[in-house]
């Protein structure tokens, strides 16, 4: 990554290296390696290429959504954005989107389809928020809207990872199939374990509680203890009031958590889940495999 965001320029280089040094999980260059590894690929130099360009593209995105959201901090540190404005913070995110695409065409094996398929995930990314936004002001989010959201906003970059890593090995289409589908059933439960921590009372999550209904975000904890109830009007009511009365964050929090979203939402976690490891089956039996699995079954017992 360092390698591909080079540049003489020195306020870009000190800044590309602050931005590098605060990376957070690397879930998605993981899941690059993994995906060409249980292709019978492993350490292949086009699979890390392919990291790099996952997590070049996904932090270029955050670069631009620090901005839009008006986030000051991220991952503990203070955001571009919040050091040096939003003008440069959007050079920033443009800059690394274009060396992520610059390297999608330097690949050996089909630049072509890559392209597409990032194109098509940049494209996922800005619906996804520019339909989250929509919802927010309307609260009227359905289970399939904040499906559809979720999948644009995270799972998508998730089967793209994996989908691209496996083309870029020359990997069978049944392979690539197998793995985008297990991507974007592991990226819809990253997703929604996120948003049960929004839930959460323990102050030690590593994400601050309430986010989310602060900001009239109806995310399936919600949903799980709206369906059926006679008061879903009324907490629908409250939260496109919660620009004026920010006390009702507290009472939608409390619906959620004593309406069993939070179980509901666990249960459709763990649905997810299981797609994504029968998803794996078409692959050969590798240490890979084994550890993708493994990678399905943290997204469900992570703690932040």
């Amino acid at each position: 990554m360092s390698t591909l965001l080079s540049s003489d320029v020195q306020l870009l280089q000190q800044v590309n290296a602050s931005v590098l040094q605060g990376g957070g999980k690397m879930i998605r260059p993981m899941l690059a390696l993994l995906a060409a590894g249980a292709c019978g690929h492993r350490d292949d130099e086009e699979a890390v290429k392919v990291a790099a360009i996952v997590e070049v593209l996904h932090n270029a995105t955050l670069l631009h959504d620090d901005v839009v959201d008006g986030s000051h901090v991220r991952r503990g540190a203070p955001t571009v954005f919040s050091l040096l404005g939003g003008g440069p913070a959007v050079l920033l995110g443009d800059y690394w989107l274009s060396k992520a695409v610059d390297t999608i065409l330097s690949t050996k094996v089909n630049p072509s389809a890559l392209i597409r398929i990032f194109a098509g995930t940049i494209s996922d990314l800005a619906r996804g928020e520019l339909l989250q936004m929509e919802k927010a002001g309307t609260c009227d989010t359905t289970e399939q809207d904040y499906l559809r959201i979720i999948y644009c906003k995270t799972a998508s970059l998730f089967e793209a990872t994996a989908k691209s890593a496996a083309i870029a090995v020359g990997a069978p289409d049944e392979y690539v199939k197998a793995l985008a589908k297990y991507g974007s059933a592991v990226g819809s439960a990253f997703q929604i374990k996120d948003d049960i921590f929004d839930y959460s009372s323990d102050g030690s999550i590593g994400k601050p509680v309430g986010i989310d209904i602060a900001e009239k975000k109806i995310t399936l904890p919600l949903l799980g203890a709206l369906k059926g109830s006679p008061e879903e009007s009324s907490i629908r009511n409250l939260m496109r009031e919660m620009d004026s009365h920010p006390e009702n964050a507290e009472k939608v929090r409390a619906f959620a958590v004593d309406g069993g979203g939070i179980a509901y939402a666990e249960k459709r976690l763990s649905d997810f889940i299981e797609t994504a490891l029968e998803a794996l089956s078409p692959l050969p039996e590798t240490e890979e495999k084994s550890y993708l699995a493994e990678l399905a079954l943290y997204m469900a017992g992570r703690d932040k």
